[in-house]
């Protein structure tokens, strides 16, 4: 939460519109042969749960929900948590 209250509210609303924009730009790319509408998504995304705290709330929500697809979308947007996760747990696997 820190990290919005740093930034101008005006910045912040853009970046949360684009991202709106990124997710529907994905939406129209998606029905094409290939992996071309999952980038835009993603970066969507990111924008998003950066700049909304409600977004944040409901995707931690729906990872509580469905926690093995939760565990996924961190590692495909390189969190920093999902990989001191997978790190952690990889330590005390050996």
């Amino acid at each position: 939460m820190a990290d919005m209250t740093r930034r101008h509210p005006a910045l912040r609303y853009a970046q949360l519109l684009l991202g709106g924009l990124l997710l529907l730009l994905a939406a129209v790319i998606a029905p094409l042969p290939g992996p071309g509408g999952v980038f835009p998504m993603a970066a969507g995304l990111v924008l998003i749960l950066r700049n909304s705290a409600r977004a944040r709330s409901w995707f931690a929500r729906g990872k509580r929900r469905w926690p093995r697809l939760g565990d996924i979308v961190d590692l495909a947007l390189r969190r920093r948590s999902a990989l001191r996760r997978r790190a952690r747990d990889r330590a005390a696997a050996r």
